[in-house]
């Protein structure tokens, strides 16, 4: 399997990294136990989660996934070939931060959760525009000073907040974002690759994207407004993809997949896997059968034909 380097740090990891904020929402424990279980010994690495799943479903507090995680952890003992994603920044109760406080706490509940020593990749999960760059930096380089964290990367930020905070690792010495986790696929491609897509080339940073099946609108599962109505937790967001240019989107992945005996939805990761941008997509699973199916994806070779019929219907 080809590891790709996150960043410029001594991160290694797999062409598809798991997503896991369903673990503790819709997807109990002993079955995200097994879908970790398959994406391991699969030869996959790479697992995200952040300290606010799952705050946003009644009675939950935030870090259910990261406490499953953790369990999983101390049952497996694969830690150490293991490459764990938190972030920081969400609101845990008392708003949105990014200060030292906010950091240094919510870094070691994370810790204590998953019980494990360090985290591989600790992100800034959201912005925070009340607080300087120069304090968030030099929390997160107490944290690696200590060995709780390894790399820090970026999620929902900015491409102005985005370099200036790698201005002022520069400036300061300290160690910068090595990894941006965007909203990006065949559908949501615009502003990424607009924005974002350059920096990261020039500066060698990760690319790790969310929302890699536009909330399973890539899938190929939703073709009518009656196949929105099946899920009613999806359909506010399936009917933004439901129009003109995402059905062209829907035509063009069942051409390719008709070509290659394979899924809509593994075209689609193999589009993003393709990107040479792109680290590895996230990806997310509630059962064993859509897990072996997306990791699937990793097998597909796309053809300089295919992109161009892709990137046509997407553009």
């Amino acid at each position: 399997m080809d590891f790709r380097r996150l960043g410029q740090s001594d991160l290694h990891i797999a062409p598809l990294m798991l997503g896991t904020n369903v673990f503790g929402w819709n997807v109990d424990e002993p079955t995200s136990f097994a879908i970790l279980d398959a994406f391991a010994d699969a030869g996959f690495n790479a697992i995200d989660t952040a300290n606010t799943y799952s705050r946003w479903v009644p009675g939950h507090q935030g870090g259910e996934s990261e406490t499953i995680i953790g369990n999983w952890l101390k049952k497996c003992g694969k830690r150490d070939k293991l490459v764990i994603a938190s972030k920081v920044g969400e609101d845990m109760g008392s708003g949105r931060g990014l200060k030292t406080s906010d950091i240094l706490r919510e870094a070691e509940n994370s810790l204590r959760r998953l019980q494990t020593d360090r985290i591989d990749l600790y992100q800034t999960h959201f912005d925070d525009p009340n607080t300087a760059p120069d304090e968030t930096l030099q929390a997160y380089a107490q944290l690696i000073a200590q060995g709780k964290v390894r790399a820090i990367g970026a999620s929902n930020i900015g491409a102005a907040r985005l370099q200036a905070s790698l201005a002022t690792s520069q400036r300061l010495g300290l160690a910068r974002y090595e990894s941006l986790q965007p909203r990006y696929n065949l559908y949501d491609r615009a502003a990424f690759e607009r924005d974002f897509e350059p920096i990261c080339r020039k500066e060698r940073i990760g690319v790790i994207p969310y929302y890699s099946l536009a909330a399973g609108f890539l899938t190929g599962k939703y073709r009518s407004e009656s196949d929105i109505g099946k899920s009613a937790a999806r359909a506010p967001r399936i009917k933004d993809f439901f129009n003109a240019r995402g059905l062209g989107i829907l035509k063009a992945l069942d051409g390719v997949a008709a070509r290659h005996a394979a899924t809509p939805a593994q075209v689609s990761l193999a589009w993003l896997m393709a990107r040479p941008s792109v680290t590895a997509p996230i990806v997310s699973a509630t059962s064993l059968g859509q897990l072996a199916e997306i990791l699937k994806a990793v097998l597909i070779k796309l053809s300089g034909d295919d992109i161009v019929a892709l990137d046509a219907a997407s553009a």
